[in-house]
């Protein structure tokens, strides 16, 4: 568990959601996720699953025989860029609140530090999302949502935020594993008690593949044939202090992934893995840096 600045304990590790599309398919997971353990969800506005992520809870609460209640789960949804804005964001909010099936979400962040369709550079985007933080304020302190924060935010944006928040961000979520390690981004949530979360921490599954030219990766998967590769991925995330939320759809891989926080790399492991942040970065999904 990972406690945020307002004293809330956040499971560290998650189940992500994005490109889940198939209702039948995203249910079960979701299902099978909490048979095995999970305890956070981790969805958005943009990936269209709310509605049957709530269906698969109220589906799970309902359940007597799994004894889950709604405080048990972690639910982190998000704003999307098209939402950006004070008046956008407050009804995002509201429409998930009601997708989701719930009274309150736990965690929700900016998704992007952009709105769709401005130009990278149009001043807009800063409007829209100190609006879209101040909507979030309120909806946190009317107990709609029990922690705020942002996703995809440069430190950068993050500094701007000094200037218009009442409320510092308390999570940053980000993409983050040995190919795109952002150091100094994850040093300055550290310092200014904003939780990291990490995305993509497989690489969007191109370091599992056998043919991975990341050597080091490869050293110490030959070192722990006790572990898979995802479970030395993630285990890098978590001891660098990052909640990770992989994704998987069969029941292997579901429980492959959970139980790597059952484990731990020696200091020497994760000086190696921590070596490939020497090689050009690579990143798999978005990078906010350009966004103004």
């Amino acid at each position: 568990m990972l406690t945020l600045v307002n004293g809330l304990s956040m499971p560290s590790v998650g189940l992500g959601t994005w490109q889940h599309r198939d209702p039948v398919v995203l249910k079960q997971v979701v299902l099978r996720a909490l048979d095995a353990g999970y305890r956070l969800i981790d969805t958005a506005s943009a990936y269209r699953n709310e509605a049957v992520i709530g269906d698969a809870l109220a589906t799970a609460f309902n359940d007597k025989e799994r004894m889950l209640r709604r405080e048990d789960v972690w639910i982190t949804s998000k704003l999307a860029p098209k939402q950006q804005g004070y008046d956008g964001a407050t009804a995002a909010v509201l429409e998930s609140l009601k997708s989701l099936k719930v009274d309150y979400i736990d965690l929700y962040l900016i998704h992007w530090p952009g709105a769709s369709g401005k130009a990278l550079d149009s001043p807009e985007h800063r409007v829209l999302r100190e609006g879209s933080w101040k909507a979030l304020e309120v909806l946190y302190r009317q107990k709609k949502v029990r922690a705020i924060g942002v996703s995809n935010y440069t430190q950068r944006h993050l500094e701007e935020m000094r200037e218009y928040a009442e409320i510092r961000p308390m999570v940053n979520q980000c993409e983050f594993h040995p190919l795109a390690q952002q150091p100094d981004l994850l040093q300055y949530c550290r310092e200014n008690g904003i939780v990291f979360t990490a995305y993509a921490s497989l690489g969007e599954a191109a370091l599992l593949a056998d043919d991975t030219d990341v050597e080091q990766l490869k050293v110490i998967c030959n070192r722990r044939p006790d572990l898979t590769r995802a479970q030395i991925l993630l285990l890098w995330g978590l001891q660098h202090g990052a909640a990770v939320i992989p994704k998987a759809t069969s029941d292997s891989h579901l429980r492959e992934n959970f139980a790597a926080a059952d484990h731990r790399l020696s200091a020497d492991e994760m000086a190696i893995l921590d070596d490939i942040g020497n090689r050009p970065e690579k990143r798999f999904c978005w990078n906010a840096a350009n966004v103004a």
